[in-house]
């Protein structure tokens, strides 16, 4: 950070600040209209917007950056807003996953190759915001992040419906035969009510509330409602303040530290958030050069209380959240455990987001004496059949099932599931282990939302509920269940899921934080010499640059020639 009293030396006088014929290019093409006084000094604030029609949780995005930048303007500062490629999690396939590091790409490059001093990152859906984050670090110029904020609680009859969430339940429901498919959509229209992102506490608000939890976020960031004005303000208020970012040099680097995503993962157990945050803060963490790993999430999180009661853990939703003190109100209840001198993008240390905030409704935000749970931060587990490890979310889990033994019942392919699942012979009992392969980085490709596999309907007819699934795949923040996700290496570079046969015992053993394969060294050594690697799922463009770079999800699932960050500088002129 510059001495105070100097000026910082704006990265955009190499476009704006001469007379060259280079300078007048920029300058002219530039102005549509501005005063000539708009290039002389001030700070060139980027807005960087993932808005899309067919990102639906981004839609409203577009009405955030006015307020944006009446902030910017009001604060000396010139907004120039800029779009990027968007993800829509329900829409896109084969998964949006697949293209998050695409997104980061276009962000960064974005960001590096424009005349711009600092940016303001929009983003709501899942992958949007790591991504963004991802690409804005790679950069390291002043950013700020705004996420779009969740949807209005849908309601049907007086009853709150959890979007996605209660739709795992009901779609249950339809195929053990205790809702009518008529009644089922009749809820389609009401879950869905509002602008904003899903609304238990998903991969889209636990991504939310992660940034607010590293500081990258002005306070309350994380859970205002998408149609609530104090998200406007909060736009307004995050366009002042990146102006001042600039005048500070205050950079990513200087937020995104080791303190500040130990902070995120306790906050991460204390919210019951989702498993997915683990492969998007390693892959952020490498971004700026943070030696985080999996095992942290363990050794860091694993044993804190659920605090939060909110949905797939508890029973509210993120508006109920909101009104209960937020991200802020979490934080203070964990504030003897949190390094509060972190410090944010508001130029404050940490503990000054969280200062005189208190929970306002003990049944929504519990203190860390009378927590939902007394353990429910992600477990990572390891042993002979992921020996890189893999990832379950006990506050999801059914305890009773937390530790079994069961025979494996094994599927190839996500649509080899689907054949069969509802076989009526199918052998499957509730003791059964299900396994899921082909489903991993590089196996699928992008690490699909399928790990929550649904329970054979026979089983569902004789009243079972939950059942113990592996597999090298993903599951929706907004899932629950006893899975477990994120099996490493996957099975499509000859993992040890590759090597499974239906009928072997596997024990499950979260305490113990073990996942076993109950045949001998010798017999999994045969097998494995005898495996064949499958032929890639692509051969060309992005799916097959993907397949051959990216890394397994105990690292983050980043691309490996991303790893690390490349600065802001552009040495080259385009003219």
């Amino acid at each position: 950070m510059p001495v105070e009293g100097t000026p910082v030396q704006l990265r955009t006088a190499h476009w704006y600040g001469g007379q060259s014929r280079d300078n007048y290019i920029h300058r002219s093409w530039m102005k549509r209209g501005l005063p000539d006084d708009v290039f002389s000094g001030r700070p060139m604030i980027g807005i960087c917007n993932s808005a899309s029609e067919l990102a639906p949780c981004n839609q409203h995005l577009d009405d955030l950056v006015e307020h944006v930048k009446r902030g910017v303007w009001e604060s000396g500062g010139v907004p120039f807003e800029f779009p990027v490629m968007s993800l829509g999690e329900t829409q896109i396939q084969p998964t949006s996953m697949l293209l998050r590091n695409l997104m980061a790409m276009d962000v960064e490059e974005s960001i590096r190759g424009n005349p711009i001093d600092a940016v303001v990152l929009l983003a709501g859906c899942d992958k949007t915001t790591p991504a963004m984050v991802m690409g804005a670090a790679s950069v390291d110029l002043p950013a700020l992040m705004i996420t779009g904020g969740p949807m209005l609680t849908g309601r049907l009859e007086g009853r709150a419906l959890g979007s996605a969430t209660d739709m795992w339940r009901m779609s249950e429901e339809v195929r053990a035969g205790t809702l009518s498919e008529e009644d089922f959509i009749a809820t389609e229209s009401v879950m869905t009510r509002s602008a904003g992102h899903c609304n238990p506490m998903g991969t889209a608000s636990t991504m939310a509330s992660m940034v607010e939890a590293l500081g990258f976020t002005l306070p309350d960031n994380a859970a205002i409602p998408a149609p609530d004005a104090r998200r406007r303000r909060l736009a307004h208020l995050s366009g002042r303040r990146i102006v001042e970012m600039v005048h500070e040099d205050l950079r990513p680097s200087a937020v995104l530290t080791r303190p500040a995503f130990e902070n995120a993962i306790k906050v991460l157990s204390a919210v019951g958030g989702s498993t997915n945050a683990v492969i998007h803060l390693l892959a952020i963490a490498g971004r700026v050069g943070v030696d985080l790993t999996l095992d942290d999430f363990d050794r860091i999180g694993s044993r804190l209380p659920l605090l939060a009661n909110v949905m797939p853990a508890g029973k509210f939703l993120m508006e109920d959240f909101f009104e209960a003190g937020g991200i802020p109100a979490v934080m203070a209840e964990l504030s003897d455990i949190l390094d509060g001198d972190a410090l944010a993008v508001t130029g404050q240390q940490i503990r000054e987001h969280w200062a005189g905030r208190t929970s306002w409704n003990r049944e929504v935000i519990r203190p860390m004496t009378d927590p939902i749970m007394p353990e429910a931060g992600i477990v990572v587990l390891r042993g002979n059949l992921c020996p890189q490890g893999a990832v379950v979310k006990p506050s999801a889990a059914s305890p009773e099932l937390l530790e079994h033994c069961g025979p494996a019942l094994v599927f190839d392919t996500i649509e080899d599931f689907k054949a069969r699942i509802d076989d009526p012979d199918l052998d499957v009992t509730a003791e059964t282990v299900m396994v899921l392969r082909g489903c991993g980085p590089r196996g699928y490709p992008g690490m699909p939302e399928v790990g929550n596999m649904p329970l054979p309907a026979k089983l569902l007819a004789q009243g079972v509920t939950d059942m113990v699934r592996i597999s090298d795949a993903r599951m929706s923040g907004t899932a629950y269940g006893t899975v477990v996700l994120h099996t490493a290496p996957e099975s499509a570079v000859g993992g040890p899921l590759a090597l499974v046969l239906t009928g072997d015992m596997i024990t499950l053993d979260v305490p113990g934080r073990s996942l076993t394969l109950d045949i001998d060294d010798a017999e999994l050594d045969r097998r494995r010499a005898e495996w064949q690697e499958p032929p890639p799922v692509a051969t060309r463009g992005w799916y097959r640059l993907y397949i051959d770079h990216v890394t397994q999800a105990d690292t983050g699932c980043d691309l490996d020639f991303l790893i690390g960050s490349s600065g802001s500088t552009i040495s080259r002129e385009s003219h």
